[in-house]
């Protein structure tokens, strides 16, 4: 009974590892140096509505900001232009109250996924178990790797279809959908998604690689399973 539990604990490691390090590159997207690195590459779409590139750094800071602090939509319903105008118009701000929710849910699974690996660590290596701790690492990183190139695949061959079954798995109708003029496809064309993916998958891919070599090479006098 109880090496069952060991190897359901293995198991279960083996799985949460790739949610981990995906929600790992999704915080490091959520960081203002993936907006400065993306506005400034020099494939990323102007603005044919007459943002500069600075002003498109300035607004969707705000709105990067908005998904990670406490604040509520007041914090993006009161951002004007300099005529006047909202920045962001009733329906985008009803979007942005829908995308924090999203991403306050994933960053709460992600520190989830964190203490679980972490506890698991743990009490891999009290009851020496350590290289058994590994091996499941070094699978998990696998699964992660296996998966992220499917997505890249994915993302680069069929873009359009995979980002309507994102936004249909997290959101309601339509309510995603806006016109080319509104403020958040300007700051956030096609070409940022694309990018955001892609980037998500490659780094994912990185940290799985260097998992799966720690949980692979050789340990010095590891012990191994004991009761």
């Amino acid at each position: 009974m109880r090496e069952r539990i060991w190897q359901a604990l293995t198991f279960l490691v083996v799985l949460v590892l790739p949610l981990a390090i995906a929600l790992t590159a999704v915080r490091l997207l959520l960081s203002p140096l993936f907006l400065h690195i993306e506005y400034r590459m020099p494939y990323f779409p102007r603005d044919p509505y007459g943002f500069t590139q600075q002003e498109r750094l300035y607004w969707a800071e705000k709105a990067r900001s908005f998904l990670l602090n406490s604040e509520n939509i007041d914090f993006l319903a009161r951002l004007h232009f300099p005529d006047g105008r909202p920045v962001f118009d009733q329906r985008e701000l009803r979007h942005m109250v829908d995308v924090k929710r999203v991403v306050q849910g994933a960053l709460l699974v992600w520190y989830a996924t964190l203490a679980f690996l972490l506890g698991a660590a743990v009490a891999f290596w009290q009851r020496q178990r350590w290289a058994q701790f590994r091996r499941a690492v070094h699978r998990g990183a696998w699964l992660t790797i296996y998966a992220m190139a499917g997505l890249l695949v994915v993302v680069l061959l069929a873009f359009g279809p995979f980002f309507v079954f994102f936004h249909r798995l997290f959101f309601e109708g339509d309510t995603w959908l806006f016109p080319y003029s509104a403020t958040l496809i300007r700051l956030f064309p096609e070409r940022f998604w694309v990018d955001a993916f892609a980037v998500a998958a490659v780094v994912s891919a990185v940290i799985g690689f260097v998992l799966a070599w720690w949980g692979h090479r050789e340990p010095r006098q590891e012990p191994d399973e004991r009761p």
